[in-house]
């Protein structure tokens, strides 16, 4: 019964033992939550105190760099010392080096990515005036004759008017007689500078007359005579048209394609590659 009694005790001191045990912890976790809680506000402001120390550390690394930029070094002023007469005779003068390139040195290259192409035969000719060949074949006599029309040279503003007169004959009307002295003109003045413009215009003339075969002839002399003259590469076109009326179309196929490969990019070139794509294959 005693031993009962002692057990009964037991149990019943046991929750009052819990209910103590409760309330003394209860206020120490409270602290620690608190102690912690602090902790962590206290970590925060010091990386935050961290980071604002190296923004100011960068910011005056920068500034101590930009001004050490804008103020030079200041340098140093050259003392002259004049020497006496004596030391200046004992003393050995400063000489500056100077190197010498060698005396064989290798030729520089040459650009070979292009090719060296020699123009052919048709083109050499084409640059060629046939009259050298017929002063050189005639002699003296032509030479003689030659000096003796340069000496009764005339006046270059009398001849240009006199070409504006012949060519204004085709415009009103007299062809024919415009045709024979534009041909006159050119013969008597090979060497003026619209000889190749009066051979031009009388073909012209002849092409408006229908006399197709004439004005192939003048055409045709115009382009051996003058190959570096302004109207040269309309003749060349108007030749073609002539030999195109004379049932030569072959001819002017050729004289067609020759303009278009010997003088590319020229307004003389386009026109020819148009009457090329017309004619009938």
């Amino acid at each position: 019964m005693p031993a009962r009694s002692v057990i009964f005790r037991l149990l019943a001191a046991a929750p009052l033992c819990a209910l103590s045990a409760c309330a003394t912890t209860a206020p120490a976790e409270a602290e620690v939550a608190a102690l912690r809680s602090e902790l962590r506000t206290l970590r925060a402001s010091q990386e935050r105190l961290q980071d604002r120390v190296a923004r100011l550390e960068a910011h005056e690394a920068v500034s101590r760099a930009s001004a050490s930029a804008e103020v030079p070094a200041a340098r140093p002023v050259p003392v002259k010392v004049e020497a006496s007469p004596a030391e200046s005779l004992s003393a050995t003068p400063e000489l500056a080096v100077v190197k010498l390139k060698p005396r064989f040195e290798p030729a520089p290259r040459l650009p070979t990515a292009v090719a060296v192409v020699e123009p052919d035969d048709e083109q050499v000719e084409l640059f060629i005036s046939p009259v050298a060949e017929d002063a050189g074949a005639s002699g003296g006599a032509t030479m003689v004759a030659a000096g003796d029309d340069a000496g009764e040279e005339k006046d270059p503003d009398l001849l240009q008017a006199e070409f504006d007169k012949l060519v204004n004959m085709l415009r009103t009307g007299n062809v024919e007689g415009g045709v024979e002295r534009l041909q006159r003109f050119a013969a008597e003045n090979p060497r003026h500078p619209r000889a190749d413009n009066a051979l031009y215009f009388s073909g012209l003339g002849q092409m408006g007359l229908n006399e197709f075969k004439g004005a192939a002839v003048t055409f045709q002399r115009l382009i051996d005579s003058y190959p570096a003259g302004d109207a040269m590469l309309d003749g060349m076109l108007r030749l073609a048209e002539c030999q195109m009326r004379l049932n030569q179309a072959a001819d002017a196929k050729v004289l067609y394609t020759r303009v278009v490969t010997q003088f590319p990019g020229t307004a003389a070139a386009t026109q020819a590659e148009q009457r090329l794509a017309a004619l009938p294959q």
